[in-house]
């Protein structure tokens, strides 16, 4: 099981992937990460590029598109992490970009919840 799934949801952005995952794959090189990128059903090289090009990129391929939020969807119910960062096909990563992220979830992060008394 990893710590942070990053995922990101693709169809026919091949275009986006040759310009953003290696950026992506270059900025997090935390442990316990693990990058997904979800096809839904792309006709064109997006598959194939990420096999080709970024094998520690883990593909997700879907035999038909499901959409925006049921892509995601069904994505999310083959990762098994503790966290997910959704992550859209064109955004462009810096140096420790995911640093945030998992110094939040290495915290004791109990609530501690206080209820109003009347």
């Amino acid at each position: 099981m990893h710590k942070v799934s990053v995922v990101i949801l693709n169809w026919n952005g091949v275009g986006f992937l040759k310009e953003f995952i290696p950026i992506l794959v270059q900025h997090t090189t935390l442990p316990n990460v693990e990058l997904v990128v979800a096809d839904n059903n792309s006709t064109d090289e997006s598959v194939a590029y990420l096999i080709t090009n970024h094998p520690s990129v883990r593909v997700i391929q879907f035999n038909h598109n499901h959409g925006f939020a049921g892509g995601y969807n069904k994505a999310l119910k083959q990762i098994d992490s503790e966290y997910f960062v959704l992550l859209n096909s064109d955004v462009e990563v810096t140096a420790n970009w995911l640093m945030p992220v998992s110094n939040f979830s290495t915290r004791n992060l109990t609530p501690q919840l206080q209820c109003p008394r009347y």
